[in-house]
C-alpha cells in the first residue's frame, strides 16, 4: 500500500490542500494522502491514478477512492491541518462548516428551501447536485441508461435501484414482518412503523416524523414561502406539483386507477396506499378480512367497520361518524359551508361528490356505464342505483314487470307508466305529466327560461339533452 502512494506521488499531479491518511493495516503509520488528480494530464501507462491498493476497484474522482478507504479501515481517514477550523455554525444545530457557503446549503435542511426547480416536472430540489442528477431523468444524458424505459441515471446504483421497478425485485426484506422492499433505505424507513421510531421532530410543533422526506414537506407548512394559489379556493401550496393535485379535488379528475377493484385516486402516493390492501404488504392486518395498512391511524379506522364504533360526535345533533373526515364534512350542514362552486352556474354545495355529479350536468360527461344495458351515467350512485332494476334487489318491486327500485319516489313514478296517471298539468296549454321534473321542463317552453347556455358561441338552450348534443358538435 505505501509503495502504491509512493509511485503516485512521484506523478506531476495538481495540488489542492494535503490531508493525512491512515495505513489501513493499522500499524500507526501515517502516510501524506495523494494530491486531487488533475484528470486533464495524461497518467503514465499502466498506472490508475484512482485504484484502490486494498481491492483493486478503480474510481473516476479522487473523493470516491477516498470514501471507498474507509470501508477497509473501519475509521475515518482523514485529519484535517490547516483546514482544521470550522467557523461557520448552523444557529439550528449547531453543525460547523468550513465554508460560507456550506452551511448557506445547509441551513435549506431547516428551511425547506427548494430553489432548483426542475422545468419539465416541476420538482424541486434542495441541492444543485441532486436536481443535476434528476435532470438527466428527463434528457437521457446520463452514462447509465434503463433498457426498460430508457430513462438515464449518474451512477450504476441509482440505476439498479430503478430497474427493479421493473423487475419487481425487492432484495431487502424486513425481519419482522416479511414485507421485501428495493433499497436499504425504504427498508430502514418502514422498519420505524413496527419500532416507532420518529427521528424527525418539527421544532415549530414539536411533530415526530419517521420518514424524512415527509419531515421536510411538513416543515414547509411552517416555513416555505407558498406561492401556488388555487384559484378556486384561494388555499396556497409551496409547490406546482402541490397545486395540481389540490386542483383534482375541484376538477373531480382521478387519473390514478386500482385495476384490482377499479377505484380512482387522485395522486400517485394514494393509490400505492391503496394498493397495499389488495397485496397484503402493510405491517397493519385486519383479523377479521385480512386487509393490509401502512399506518396504525389507517388501520384503527378500517377496524370501526367491523366494530361499529363512531367516535366523532356531532355537538349540535348528537349524530356519530367513524371517521373524522366525515365529522368534518357532516359540521358543513350547520355551518352552512358550501366549498364547492360551479364556475358554469354559481351553485355551491358541501359535498365533493355531488359537486362532481353537478359539473357533469353542464359537460354532458357520463363515464359510468351500466353492464347489463349499456345505459350511461353521470356517477356511480346512479348506476348502482339503476342496476337493481335488473338484478331485481330493490326493496321496492313493481308487480306488473317486475322491476325493483331504491327507493319508493322512483317506484311510483315507475308505476305512473303501466296505470297512465298523470298528476302534473301545465296550466298554460293543458298538457300532462307523470314524472314532475318533466312537467316543470315543460314550463320553460311557455316561460322562455334558458337555463342551458353555451361558452363558445352563446347558444341558450331549454333542454339539457340539446344542450349537451350542441356541446358535443362544438367538440
Amino acid at each position: 500500500m505505501r509503495e502504491t502512494f509512493r509511485n503516485l506521488s512521484s506523478i506531476e499531479y495538481k495540488y489542492f490542500f494535503p490531508l493525512i491518511l491512515f495505513c489501513g493495516k493499522r500499524c500507526g503509520e501515517t502516510i501524506t494522502q495523494i494530491p486531487g488528480i488533475n484528470l486533464n494530464k495524461k497518467t503514465p501507462s499502466g498506472l490508475k491514478p484512482c485504484e484502490c491498493s486494498v481491492c483493486g476497484k478503480v474510481f473516476v474522482r479522487h473523493s470516491s477512492l477516498n470514501r471507498h478507504i474507509r470501508s477497509h479501515t473501519g475509521h475515518k481517514p482523514y485529519e484535517y491541518h490547516e483546514y482544521e477550523e470550522k467557523p461557520y455554525k448552523c444557529k439550528e444545530c449547531g453543525k460547523a462548516f468550513s465554508y460560507r457557503k456550506s452551511v448557506h446549503r445547509h441551513e435549506r435542511t431547516h428551511t425547506g428551501e427548494k430553489p432548483y426547480e426542475c422545468q419539465e416536472c416541476g420538482k424541486a430540489f434542495t441541492w444543485l447536485t441532486t436536481f443535476r442528477r434528476h435532470m438527466i431523468t428527463h434528457t437521457g444524458d446520463g452514462p447509465y441508461k434503463c433498457k426498460e424505459c430508457g430513462k438515464a441515471f449518474s451512477c450504476s446504483t441509482s440505476l439498479r435501484t430503478h430497474e427493479r421497478t421493473h423487475t419487481g425485485e425487492k432484495p431487502y426484506q424486513c425481519q419482522q414482518c416479511g414485507k421485501s422492499l428495493r433499497s436499504p433505505l425504504g427498508l430502514r424507513i418502514h422498519e420505524r412503523n413496527h419500532t416507532g421510531e420518529k427521528p424527525y421532530e418539527c421544532k415549530q410543533c414539536g411533530k415526530a416524523l419517521s420518514c424524512p422526506s415527509s419531515f421536510r414537506r411538513h416543515e414547509r407548512t411552517h416555513t416555505a414561502e407558498k406561492q401556488y394559489e388555487c384559484k378556486q379556493c384561494e388555499k396556497t401550496f409551496s409547490s406546482p406539483l402541490g397545486l395540481r393535485i389540490h386542483e383534482r379535488i375541484h376538477t373531480g379528475e382521478k387519473p390514478y386507477e386500482c385495476k384490482e377493484c377499479g377505484k380512482a385516486f387522485i395522486s400517485l402516493s394514494s393509490i400505492r396506499t391503496h394498493m397495499i390492501t389488495h397485496t397484503g404488504d402493510g405491517p397493519y392486518k385486519c383479523k377479521e378480512c385480512g386487509k393490509a395498512f401502512i399506518c396504525p391511524s389507517s388501520f384503527r379506522s378500517h377496524e370501526r367497520t367491523h366494530t361499529g364504533e363512531k367516535p366523532y360526535e356531532c355537538k349540535q345533533c348528537g349524530k356519530t361518524f367513524s371517521w373524522p373526515s366525515s365529522f368534518r364534512i357532516h359540521e358543513r350542514t350547520h355551518t352552512g359551508e358550501k366549498p364547492y362552486e360551479c364556475k358554469e352556474c354559481g351553485k355551491t354545495f358541501i359535498y365533493r361528490t355531488t359537486f362532481q355529479g353537478h359539473m357533469r350536468k353542464h359537460t354532458g360527461e357520463k363515464p359510468y356505464k351500466c353492464k347489463e344495458c349499456g345505459k350511461a351515467f353521470i356517477s356511480p350512485s346512479s348506476v348502482r342505483t339503476h342496476m337493481i332494476m335488473h338484478t331485481g334487489d330493490g326493496p321496492y318491486k313493481c308487480k306488473e314487470c317486475g322491476k325493483a327500485f331504491n327507493f319508493p319516489s322512483s317506484f311510483r313514478i315507475h308505476e305512473r307508466t303501466h296505470t297512465g296517471e298523470k298528476p302534473y298539468e301545465c296550466k298554460q296549454c293543458g298538457r300532462a305529466f307523470s314524472c314532475y321534473t318533466s312537467f316543470r321542463t315543460h314550463e320553460k317552453t311557455h316561460t322562455g327560461e334558458k337555463p342551458y347556455e353555451c361558452k363558445e358561441c352563446g347558444k341558450a338552450f331549454i333542454y339539457r339533452t340539446t344542450f349537451r348534443g350542441h356541446v358535443r358538435i362544438k367538440q
